[in-house]
């Protein structure tokens, strides 16, 4: 079934929030941002900027101190983040001040007029320097950069090193990059004081935790606070959750000036200021046998999540805890995780939100463990994958495989890539003096986070002075009106992955009707919608939660007509099925009535529907999975509510003459349990693997040593475009989630965690001759040449 979305986008008929103006007398606010990375404020003078003609108001810091409390942070480090700069800038485009004025040309011009006195402060952004003692300190009631420590031991890791007949070990550098949407952060706030309320329009992917966070910033209570998000929003990938901050200051800003205010991010601003994906050191070691099994892993993890945590921060070190292992049989694992702050931008959730992180050191070692062992690296994942019939399997760290077969997708892989062909003409292209490279990654795509996963975070005695966090609760409602059209109400917020086709699909085959008659609403409206504290789009958790939702929502609007159906035929409702718009009695068809039928009585006739129940259709549902505990006193947690798996391989061809990369082909297979809509399922890989191929090849949020920011623009903030794009294979199998009423799993996160390992895995073996070990991203051509070059000086130096 083709998206039914695709009616009005394609049309231009989308509804987007620059479009939105829902009120009279919309002023619009522009953003004085910091140009220095580290900075005392000493004064700010806004005196000029006020008497433009245009202006109603100005805020600062002052403001948003008197107005707002810090917000919360899942942290024990006393770090205070505000809407706006407080005392201190932290880094190049922090908030400093905020003009309203009539509209954005005048607020625009106004911040020229205002002057800000600062005191220059050493920065610094190298993850590894900010470690040390002598590190510039960003937060002096911290009184050191580190936001989060923690250290965890599963198995028996010493007795597995002590044993090992090889070590193999590295440190890895993955660089903060973004997801750069179509469409930037908008914000349109309203404060009215009459009610003390606000409500704030956005393109917001939450609610979940956030709205609670913008509550306890705001000093109001939650229903007090009322966030509408657009039923089309243009593109997210985890980035626009980042955005609260700016509707907790717009509100402020509404509150401040009295009037209702908006504000859309320009480009420039967004590369500066919005969110991204955490940079990450990692050292990894790995214990293997001769054979390349591997029996145990240490991991030491830092990141960077810039000059504040903000939340859902340092939630990036965990989100991926539960699959450490990942797709491997590996018994014994040791991490220590740190969260830095630097004078950088600061981080958040992003598409595959901490797997990017996490599988490019797993899927690098596991090819190196090949290459010291003489092994081909396809043989040494073969001996680690989890087998099928291990299945549910628990990792050393708690995470509950639910399904899978990992070893037929993995051949599947091999077979469609045509591996040991491929092989043999690398071979054959070698003496003819061209480098080609086959990289191979298998990795588990975790989706549905369960909310508890965050406070690994904290110490079991930290967790256990508050109320235990757990679940994945996520609500949907479906309604029949008095002349049977129906509606679907759901609480995902959808950010382009089509969650109104397939919850179409959904509610029209438990009630037998045609799903293109059904109307979802998508829209998120904080005050009239089914939601929970994990309510929102991310954690690819629509396929295994949000559909659930949809379906036993569905299942009980099916029960209740089902109920009415029998009361009128005679029957028990077992009996009956709803198929084309009617219940039929299964075994005499030619005993019939009509869903419409069913639902005037329902309307209409109240005082003759069996006895208990209630008039009218309008059924609401919650769905979670029940493996998804709490941390327990050990610190094991299933982080989410089911895992997939992925399995690519990718050919490329090295120029070692430029360092340029030609991807030759990119094969993929996913296990994401039944598909709900393979046409979408698809849709939603191939993004995925841009995103994930821009990490690998181009993109980077890059700093100089002193703070200052280097990628404002798409002139130096290079991203993939459809040319770039390279020729893909995609391949599904489906083992059926057990958890879940459909079978189903998250999809569409996998290959932004692969493609940067599996794309640096074939750049290696392209250019294994030339002795260059690939640890750090993107894999620029100026880059790989610099390593070629290096690597010739030694061997000459060695001659």
């Amino acid at each position: 079934m083709a998206r039914v979305e695709d009616a009005r986008l394609t049309s231009g008929q989308g509804s987007f929030i620059e479009d939105m103006n829902p009120l009279p007398n919309i002023h619009h606010a522009a953003i004085l941002r910091s140009p220095y990375p580290h900075a005392r404020i000493k004064a700010i003078r806004t005196e000029q900027a006020e008497q433009m003609p245009g202006v109603k108001g100005i805020v600062t810091g002052k403001d948003v101190v008197e107005l707002t409390h810090p917000f919360p942070v899942g942290v024990t480090a006393p770090v205070k983040y505000y809407s706006l700069a407080v005392d201190k800038v932290r880094y190049v485009g922090e908030p400093v001040a905020v003009v309203v004025a009539k509209n954005r040309y005048l607020a625009e011009d106004a911040l020229e007029r205002i002057e800000v006195e600062y005191e220059p402060l050493p920065a610094v952004v190298d993850i590894e320097t900010s470690l040390l003692a002598d590190s510039p300190i960003l937060h002096d009631e911290v009184g050191s950069n580190i936001a989060n420590h923690r250290t965890f031991s599963y198995g028996d890791p010493d007795k597995a090193f002590r044993e090992a007949e090889l070590v193999v070990k590295h440190k890895f550098m993955f660089p903060k990059y973004s997801a750069t949407p179509v469409e930037t952060y908008g914000v349109i706030a309203h404060y009215q004081s009459s009610s003390d309320s606000l409500t704030i329009w956005s393109n917001f992917h939450g609610p979940f935790t956030l709205q609670s966070v913008m509550a306890a910033a705001l000093r109001i209570n939650s229903n007090q606070l009322r966030i509408m998000i657009p039923k089309d929003v243009g593109g997210s990938y985890g980035i626009k959750s980042g955005v609260y901050p700016y509707m907790v200051l717009m509100g402020v800003v509404s509150k401040k000036v009295g009037l209702p205010v908006k504000w859309i991010e320009d480009r420039q601003e967004h590369l500066m200021a919005s969110s991204s994906g955490t940079d990450r050191v990692t050292w990894i070691e790995a214990a293997v046998k001769r054979d390349g099994t591997v029996t145990g892993l240490r991991m030491k993890m830092v990141d960077s999540v810039g000059a504040y945590v903000r939340a859902p921060e340092p939630a990036c070190l965990y989100r991926t805890h539960s699959n450490s292992t990942g797709a491997y049989r590996i018994e014994h694992l040791a991490m220590e995780t740190i969260a830095v702050m630097t004078n950088k931008s600061p981080t958040g959730l992003i598409r595959g939100y901490g797997g990017q992180q996490m599988y490019f050191p797993l899927e690098r070692i596991m090819h190196m463990v090949a290459t010291k062992l003489g092994l081909d690296p396809a043989e040494v994942l073969r001996r680690n994958l989890i087998a099928k019939e291990e299945f549910p399997y628990q990792t050393p760290s708690g995470g509950i495989y639910d399904s899978g077969d990992y070893r037929q997708a993995f051949e599947k892989l091999m077979s469609i890539a045509k591996y040991e062909e491929f092989r043999k003409r690398q071979a054959k292209a070698r003496q003819e003096g061209r480098y080609l490279g086959i990289g191979l990654a298998c990795i588990v795509e975790p989706s549905g986070s369960n909310m508890g996963y965050i406070t690994v975070a904290l110490t079991p005695e930290e967790r256990g002075r508050s109320l235990p966090k757990s679940g994945c609760a996520e609500g949907a409602t479906v309604s029949i009106d008095p002349m049977g059209g129906i509606s679907v109400r759901i609480s995902t917020a959808p950010t382009g992955q089509g969650h109104e086709t397939v919850s179409a699909q959904i509610v029209g085959e438990v009630l037998g009707v045609d799903p293109r008659t059904i109307k979802v609403i998508a829209e998120m409206d904080t005050l009239t919608s089914p939601w929970s504290v994990a309510s929102g789009s991310y954690s690819s958790r629509f396929g295994p939660i949000g559909s659930s939702a949809v379906y036993q929502a569905a299942g009980k609007v099916q029960e209740k007509l089902l109920r009415i159906a029998a009361d009128q035929l005679g029957r028990s409702p077992d009996e009956l099925v709803m198929e084309t718009g009617k219940v039929v009695v299964r075994d005499d068809p030619s005993k019939q009535i009509s869903l419409k039928r069913l639902v005037g009585s329902a309307h209409w006739n109240p005082q003759g529907l069996p006895a208990g129940t209630e008039p009218g259709i309008h059924e609401t549902a919650f769905y979670t999975i029940p493996t998804a505990l709490p941390p327990d006193e050990n610190d094991l947690i299933n982080g989410s509510a089911t895992y997939g798996f992925v399995a690519d391989a990718v050919t490329v061809e090295v120029d070692p003459a430029t360092g340029d990369v030609q991807i030759l082909d990119y094969f993929t297979i996913h296990d994401a349990g039944v598909l709900l809509n393979p046409l979408i399922a698809d849709g939603q890989i191939m993004g995925g693997l841009a995103h994930g191929l821009g990490g690998a090849l181009y993109e980077e949020l890059a700093y100089d040593k002193n703070g200052q920011f280097l990628a404002g623009s798409f002139m130096d903030y290079l991203c993939p475009t459809a040319t770039e794009i390279p020729k893909v294979t995609i391949a599904h199998i489906e083992t059926p989630s057990p958890l879940t009423p459909l079978g189903a799993k998250g999809l569409g996160e996998g290959n932004t965690m692969s493609a940067p390992v599996v794309i640096a895995n074939a750049v290696a073996d392209a250019i294994s001759p030339y002795g260059v070990t690939i640890d750090t991203l993107p894999l620029s051509p100026n880059r790989i040449w610099s390593w070629i070059q290096q690597a010739k000086s030694k061997e000459e130096e060695l001659v």
